[in-house]
């Protein structure tokens, strides 16, 4: 089934957007009455197209002034006035960035704190930090923001509530009297109440002039506003950290997310002001840090709200600033069309605007579907979108006629948040493994084995608690009252711990959102890369196939690659574009609930991106409540856990995880190697990138072969993606249009950094052997040449006959090879030239004459895909509306 993604008002009010080019999509299910077909539009990419096919002459109507570092580090003692009676007189915060911020995530790191403790339902922990955003003018008051101005309040957390009842007026500091009723007796306690201005100037006020700010509804009754929940913010909205703990030495770090307008309207972050000179920037907002103690002003426990003065005194700020939310390019101008992967998506984000305002600028409407179906899509010679695909044509599906330019290296990762929960009361437990309780994990490995077990939903909390799970268990060597049952989580898994740091043995991790990791619905190269990976490796295949693990974990069933294991009778193919839940397990029903099915227990997410900020947020997507009053009846999902909690696992990409500044998991590579997703890796994997053996255009990582199995540098979900176009295609002004586009973008696109034009973190910059393909590609694309096709090049020896000019893969930059896991070894007798940067083959061959004229060629874009053209059609620049769930 194709991606179904579809760009509403709806839809945008639910996803993260990349602020200038609105580039995130959502995706949709569609009707049961359909083949469940939807299209995923993302409006609003202005790229460029030129007359003729002459050459690029880039521009902009704004550009975002931001160095590749902005991170700023403060001290309490440079800002706070009563620091002698700070919770932390030596706390230091660093950000990571604070220029050119888009909706992302940032890193907030420290020291000088003190060892935390962590909350309860009574109170709300000890010695933490408490994060969030807060709007204002930095001009007017260059000291920080107002407390009336920020996003803080969430429901139900002790100590983070926007309002609380006091102990008595005496505990009432001189700066809160004004957002306080007094005591009027004891059925009357002290109030306090911190009203919240919007940056559009409506206010949510509970206290006013020291009195009860009451409403009257409908009905005549009077209530308070619920200062926690409103229509400004609420617990599934808010960015804000309540909780950030130290460890035992008083340092610590966490995630933070940032928002923009389109996030959060009330904060108005990166809204455009034009200045005088005509360069638009985008408003900057405040993120300011809240050092907690042991106690409020009181009481004896941490219980009240952060911004009470005791607490608020002691606040650090510092300045964000953001680039300008929307598009800038001309409005009237001719539209052209990409589709396929949402790999390159957040590089075509940071192109666009750098170019879209060249002279005879088009606007760019992105599709994001499944790659084979772009690339079937463009192999015609009517007039299509540009492919971009990480693989080749399926040959299955006819002759391949198209021309790749490599435009990227990017990859897929394992996200993960996991905090920190040692068994209480376990005295087997070390003391200073329970002095990090809630505490983030940084690091986890993973093996194909164990990707093989988290796709096939083989972990018992994979599957609902009250459904029949007999099948996830084996009858054991001690007779029928013998059972062995499959692990909960990964975190229980032997496997797991044996390769894993010995801290996560002590831990008591048993969220259903650690049994799988949150995948995406739909078809895509990442998943048959991912397919590919787990295949390559024995132990993976003999577990899909039916073998017991070393310790007896056995596959689900309904998910083995052989007949005779697979429950249906029929084996799971596999590699795939997909990632099935083939299990049709299900928990029945009650009188007053439904019935539950794997994908409710376990929902897919949109896209990869959406899997990156779910991990940001800490939300696992655990299902939550019967809700029998909605229409109709149905389940809730429950709310995400808070740092300190946080259980999480998802499948995205590099681009999304750097974004989202979220952890990415080590994984064991053909060589044998635990490696993480960082640039030197994904180049070391490049350089062992092998032809396809039916198409020696389109290099990719394959793990089977010699230069994979040599490179112990390598990430092995390291994927190229390459823009794809028929050469004959019809329409000759489009192709001079596709060819400048690669031009631009394998070129000056592929410098790092964070302003508009670059190359975003997440991607490595093409290799000098890669720009020449492209540009050679790009040729043939605009002047119509269609090579002769080679004879398959075999793996591992090279490419001769491909039509590209002669040079390195690589380039001639050495690309420094990851560090290796220790204790892993290579295959015995292999040497390593692609982990140190050396072309594991050579590029050469001229380009040949012509082929013959093809004739027409059938072109029909699947329905997925026309549907998302007319909506794009119809709906361009649709706005970003604030995120709901």
């Amino acid at each position: 089934m194709p991606e179904n993604r579809v760009l509403t008002d709806e839809a945008a009010s639910s996803t993260p957007t990349t602020p200038r080019l609105r580039v995130r999509v959502r995706r949709a299910r569609a009707p049961r009455c359909t083949a469940s077909v939807a299209i995923g539009i993302v409006a609003g990419l202005g790229i460029f197209s030129v007359t003729g096919g002459s050459g690029l002459v880039a521009g902009s109507a704004s550009r975002a002034t931001a160095e590749d570092s902005s991170a700023v580090t403060v001290t309490a003692k440079s800002q706070d006035d009563d620091v002698a009676n700070a919770p932390f007189p030596d706390l230091s915060v660093t950000v990571s960035q604070t220029r050119a911020l888009e909706s992302q995530g940032i890193v907030i790191s420290w020291t000088g704190g003190k060892a935390s403790t962590v909350p309860s339902q009574q109170i709300g922990g000890a010695n933490f930090l408490q994060i969030f955003q807060c709007w204002g003018d930095d001009e007017k008051d260059p000291s920080g923001p107002d407390r009336t101005t920020c996003q803080y309040g969430i429901g139900g957390v002790p100590g983070s509530h926007r309002d609380d009842v006091r102990e008595s007026d005496a505990s009432v500091a001189e700066e809160d009297k004004a957002y306080t009723v007094p005591s009027e007796g004891f059925a009357s306690p002290t109030y306090t109440s911190i009203p919240f201005r919007g940056v559009n100037g409506k206010e949510v006020a509970s206290v006013k002039d020291g009195k009860y700010n009451y409403t009257v509804g409908e009905d005549g009754k009077k209530s308070l506003p619920d200062m926690n929940t409103n229509e400004f913010f609420s617990k599934y909205t808010t960015n804000m950290v309540s909780w950030a703990g130290s460890g035992g030495d008083g340092s610590g770090s966490v995630k933070f997310e940032v928002q923009t307008a389109m996030q959060s309207q009330a904060l108005g972050c990166g809204t455009p002001v034009t200045a005088a000179d005509g360069t638009v920037s985008g408003s900057s907002c405040w993120l300011v840090i809240v050092p907690r103690g042991t106690k409020d002003s009181g009481s004896s426990f941490i219980t009240q709200s952060g911004l009470f003065w005791d607490a608020w005194k002691h606040r650090i700020a510092v300045k964000l600033d953001f680039k300008p939310i929307g598009t800038r390019c001309p409005i009237g101008a001719s539209e052209r069309q990409l589709a396929g992967s949402e790999l390159i998506a957040r590089a075509v984000s940071s192109w666009q605007p750098a170019v879209c305002n060249a002279p005879g600028g088009s606007v760019y409407s992105a599709i994001t579907s499944a790659e084979s179906d772009a690339a079937l899509a463009a192999n015609g010679v009517a007039p299509a979108p540009l492919a971009l695909t990480s693989r080749a044509l399926n040959p299955e599906l006819g002759t391949d006629r198209l021309r790749y330019a490599p435009i990227g290296i990017t990859g897929a990762a394992v996200s993960f948040a996991i905090d920190r929960n040692p068994r209480p009361g376990d005295p087997s437990v070390p003391a200073d493994v329970q002095g990090r309780a809630g505490l983030p994990f940084t690091s986890l490995k993973l093996t194909p084995r164990l990707m093989a077990k988290l796709l096939t939903n083989s972990y018992l909390d994979s599957l609902p608690t009250f459904a029949d799970r007999r099948h996830l268990s084996h009858a054991g060597p001690g007779g029928p009252n013998d059972r062995i049952e499959n692990p909960r989580t990964l975190t229980y898994d032997p496997d797991f711990l044996e390769i894993n740091d010995p801290e996560w043995k002590y831990q008591a991790l048993a969220a259903a959102s650690l049994a799988d990791v949150l995948i995406p619905q739909g078809r895509s190269d990442v998943a048959w890369a991912m397919w590919q990976y787990v295949l390559n490796d024995k132990s993976a295949r003999d577990f899909l196939e039916g073998t017991p693990d070393p310790w007896g974990m056995t596959v689900n069933p309904w998910s083995a690659t052989t007949d005779a294991v697979n429950a249906s009778g029929s084996a799971l193919s596999l590699p795939r574009e997909d990632f099935p839940k083939a299990d049709p397990v299900e928990q029945a029903g009650t009188d007053s609930s439904g019935p539950v099915n794997l994908v409710t227990w376990r929902p897919y997410v949109k896209d990869f991106d959406a899997g990156a900020y779910d991990t940001l947020r800490g939300d696992g997507l655990i299902l939550g409540d019967w809700n029998p009053t909605s229409t109709p009846p149905k389940y809730g999902k429950a709310d995400r856990n808070l740092p300190g909690r946080q259980s999480v696992l998802a499948l995205t990409d590099t681009a999304s995880a750097a974004r989202y500044q979220v952890v990415t998991a080590a994984l064991q590579n053909p060589a044998g190697q635990f490696v993480e997703a960082t640039p030197e890796a994904m180049t070391a994997a490049a350089a062992a990138m092998t032809p396809d053996p039916q198409q020696p255009q389109v290099y990719g990582f394959d793990p089977s072969s010699v230069d994979a199995q040599r490179a112990t540098g390598a990430y092995p979900l390291t994927l190229p993606v390459y823009a794809a176009v028929n050469p004959r295609m019809s329409d000759a002004d489009l192709r001079a249009s596709y060819a400048s586009f690669i031009r631009f973008v394998s070129t000056t696109g592929q410098q790092s950094g964070t302003s508009i034009g670059q190359l975003p973190q997440g991607y490595v910059p093409l290799p000098d052997g890669w720009r020449e393909r492209a540009k050679a590609a790009a040729e043939d694309i605009k002047n119509g040449t269609v090579p002769t096709t080679p004879a398959p090049a075999a793996s591992g020896t090279g490419s001769s006959g491909i039509p590209f000019p002669t040079g390195s893969i690589v380039g001639s930059a050495p690309a420094a090879a990851a560090a290796p896991a220790a204790g892993a070894a290579a295959p015995a007798g292999a040497t390593d030239p692609a982990a140190s940067g050396a072309a594991s083959a050579a590029l050469a061959g001229a380009t040949t004459p012509d082929d013959p004229d093809m004739g027409a060629i059938t072109w029909a874009l699947p329905g997925s895909v026309l549907g998302g053209l007319a909506c794009a059609l119809a709906v361009p620049l649709l706005g970003r509306l604030r995120r709901r769930l």
